[in-house]
């Protein structure tokens, strides 16, 4: 070290020398503060001073054109450059962040290292070295655990009466080690030169005690001093600076614990904020913390539990030779005696305690862009406050505050902000005034929100430029249909004119009856929001109905000569379009052209009554899909699975009688038919429900009769395709059929409970308000009878 610099080399996010640096500060006295860290952080230094910064926080800095293009350097109260920052704010002196700007991460020669450059910075193992300085040392000292010799001498070791010292120590491992070459990069000597030109003006600007806290591995690079035309040069071959912007932004214990993506790579950030906010021992607080979260969990800990959970961290850390217990010797302490072996119960310790959710805080000062602090604002008024830990969050659309709430989630996950995905709810409901949500927040959606604000300085603004952006760019229906449910569902009511003129223009032009297909139950789903979200989707009408007209006309060629695969996703389509179409039947179709006629709207009227016809017109289709057997080649007809789907949706809808759906089931298992084609056709027909086989026992002895039928060489053949049908029924219904096909014999159906036939009409009628109360249709008023009291 020199007279004038005291370089005090650390542990990035380490609370042994965070407590070192503290130490040190104390002891040198500097008159200005230099830091490894962005250059453009010096713009946003000062907002440490107050005590609305409260780490763990991180600075976000992104190119001002391309905010995707970010990187991250977070802080946690342990981390040695968040206690020297600290120091200088508290004692009033200059701090200056050291290291190469961000703005040279983004620029086009080296943007793709961006991220990579800021995790190196933040103590990450982002570029892999040659060889680990750390392991290094501690192969030297004889550990083959770099991480446990590191905790032993510095993590777990107090500040002595020189707190220079270890500072000292460090520094000449480090020199040894770059004396043999080990561990340098490219990178590093560009980052060491503007470090060295940092610490030149700090001397120039007269300040005479400079304390540098920078990682270990720099020292020896900053102790000894090139010439300034040595620097320059290094620095001469760095790519055109980007004009980047840079903030504060709250950060988590949980992001710090991830080595992917923006995570810090430390393991157990909640325990070393433990060691480094606790005076004096900290095992026994901590075990204590441990037992007090266990009985919260009703796990059954008691004092006594704490008591020897503590000596037999102590007794391990003896016998292996280390000076205090560290993680290693408590949680096998935790395991052995508070949880008593049971590894659940300790994960649940690793997750709260070792990791943790603490989640950090940024004063409102900080830079952020308009479309942030319009978020914030409206996480304030609706009372959605950010967390780290999930949380589910169940709304009524029908107040007016939960509408707002989940307008505003739709709205940010248009944007890519997936702070809330929809979840099943804990409250069983069927209809749509109800929504769940699984809350959590991330803090890489500060990113995202920045990238987002390029579509508008609000929430509703940039969504709706978003979703007009999304849909100018849509090259398939169903995207856009699923576009326009999610303006309904996120209420950008500025965003739906623009999205129908797309989805109409697309519409024309799509043929495939496949793409029509799949994008009418997303159009008819949006129809349903208008009662409780007040959205007015009189246009939608016509569309849906446009579409499906044109499924009916297409959907039986397009199912001609389709392979098992295609035949398998048709099936599903056509079960979403028939559900589709019973929402757009004729009451629906009926509402329709009131609510226009009230408007005054004909045309709208006229197109919501187009409606009417549909479920006829549908029935036509699947008749005609139900007729087209395969004649010569398979290619000529349509597949069996098709064929029996059709069948099964027109018995459930009552335009087939059980009859007709006997005879058509004798046709194709007869022996003129191909046994694969009638094994798909049955699965085609049993698919969501094998009930019926119960109730009309005839079905199930043509089945049995057929299957008995079957060749050995084509059963080989069929018997997968069985076996699926059959294992997708119920497990109840699956069992009473094997039961009747044991007794015997199937031709004839069983005879009526006395009951059945002995039917009281006053006693049913009397059932017909609350049945009616239940289905949600108009009572009908029970016919009066005479000679008999009701």
């Amino acid at each position: 070290m020199t007279s004038e610099v005291a370089l005090l080399g650390i542990r990035h996010h380490g609370p042994g020398s965070a407590r070192a640096v503290a130490a040190a500060l104390a002891q040198w006295r500097p008159d200005a503060v230099l830091i490894e860290g962005p250059a453009e952080a010096d713009a946003v230094v000062h907002l440490a001073a107050g005590k609305d910064l409260v780490p763990p926080v991180a600075l976000l800095a992104h190119a001002v054109d391309d905010p995707s293009r970010a990187a991250f350097w977070p802080y946690a109260e342990f981390s040695p450059e968040w206690v020297a920052v600290r120091h200088a704010v508290d004692h009033d002196l200059p701090v200056h962040f050291i290291d190469l700007p961000a703005g040279y991460a983004f620029a086009p020669a080296a943007g793709e290292q961006a991220l990579d450059r800021a995790d190196d910075q933040a103590g990450e193992a982002a570029e892999e070295r040659p060889a680990d300085p750390l392991a290094l040392l501690a192969e030297a000292a004889g550990h083959d655990d770099p991480e446990r010799w590191w905790e032993d001498v510095v993590e777990h070791r107090a500040p002595g009466t020189d707190a220079l010292a270890p500072f000292a120590a460090v520094a000449e491992a480090m020199a040894a080690l770059r004396a043999e070459g080990l561990g340098e990069s490219r990178r590093d000597e560009l980052r060491e030169a503007h470090m060295r030109q940092r610490i030149r003006a700090a001397r120039r600007a007269g300040h005479r005690r400079i304390a540098v806290v920078c990682g270990a591995f720099h020292v020896p690079a900053l102790a000894a001093m090139p010439t300034v035309a040595h620097d320059r040069a290094l620095l001469a071959g760095l790519p055109k600076k980007v004009r980047a912007d840079i903030t504060w932004i709250p950060w988590t214990h949980r992001r710090l614990s991830q080595a992917a993506g923006y995570g810090a790579g430390v393991q157990s950030p909640g325990w070393y904020h433990h060691l480094f906010s606790t005076e004096g021992d900290p095992v026994p607080r901590w075990l204590t913390r441990a037992a007090e979260l266990l009985r919260a969990e009703d796990h059954p800990v008691s004092s006594a539990h704490v008591i020897e959970a503590v000596r037999l961290a102590e007794t391990l850390a003896a016998l292996r030779g280390r000076p205090l217990a560290g993680l290693t010797e408590t949680l096998d302490a935790v395991r052995a005696v508070l949880c008593e072996g049971s590894d659940v119960a300790l994960e649940l310790v690793r997750d709260r305690l070792v990791v943790g959710d603490a989640l950090g805080e940024v004063p409102e000062g900080a830079p952020v862009v308009p479309l942030q602090r319009d978020l914030t604002r409206l996480q304030r008024s609706l009372r959605l406050r950010p967390e780290a830990a999930p949380r589910d969050l169940d709304l009524d659309l029908r107040k007016d505050t939960d509408a707002a709430r989940s307008r505003l989630l739709h709205r940010l996950r248009l944007l890519g902000v997936e702070w809330g995905v929809p979840a099943r709810s804990s409250v069983n409901s069927t209809g749509t005034f109800r929504e769940s949500w699984r809350l959590c927040w991330q803090p890489e959606f500060a990113v995202r929100i920045a990238e987002a604000a390029q579509w508008g300085t609000t929430v509703e603004e940039a969504a709706v430029g978003k979703a007009v952006g999304t849909a100018r760019a849509a090259v398939e229906l169903a995207e856009l249909t699923g576009l326009v449910e999610t303006c309904l569902l996120a209420g950008l009511s500025g965003a739906l004119p623009a999205v129908m003129r797309v989805l109409a223009d697309c519409a024309a032009l799509d043929t495939d009856v496949a793409h029509l297909a799949g994008a009418l139950p997303a159009l008819v789903r949006a129809l349903r929001y208008g009662d409780v979200r007040g959205t007015d989707h009189g246009a939608l009408a016509g569309a849906a109905a446009g579409l499906a007209e044109r499924v009916c006309v297409g959907l039986p060629p397009a199912c001609v000569g389709l392979d098992a695969d295609g035949a398998a996703a048709m099936r599903a389509r056509i079960d979403e379009v028939h559900g589709a179409i019973a929402l757009l039947g004729p009451d629906a179709a009926a509402q329709q052209v009131g609510e226009a006629g009230e408007a005054g709207d004909t045309g709208e009227a006229g197109e919501a009554a187009g409606t009417e016809g549909l479920p006829d017109r549908w029935a036509a289709a699947l008749r005609s899909l139900a007729r087209r057997e395969p004649v010569g080649p398979p290619a000529t007809g349509v597949p069996g699975l098709l064929r029996g789907r059709a069948v099964r949706l027109l018995l459930d809808d009552g335009r087939l009688d059980s009859e007709e759906v006997g005879r058509r089931l004798r046709l194709v298992l007869s022996t003129a038919n191909a046994p694969a084609d009638a094994a798909g056709w049955v699965e085609g027909f049993l698919t969501g429900g094998g009930a019926l086989l119960l109730h009309d026992p005839r079905l199930l002895a043509l089945l049995d009769e057929w299957l008995g039928g079957v060749g050995a060489e084509v059963f080989t053949d069929v018997l997968p395709l069985l076996r699926r049908t059959f294992a997708g029924l119920e497990a109840g219904v699956r069992t009473t059929i094997g039961g009747r096909v044991a007794a015997g014999p199937l031709d004839a159906a069983p005879a009526a409970p006395e009951s059945a036939r002995a039917l009281d009409p006053d006693r049913a009628d009397a059932a017909l308000p609350v049945l009616a109360v239940l289905l949600g249709v108009r009572p009908r008023i029970p016919r009066q009878r005479t000679g008999r009291n009701t």
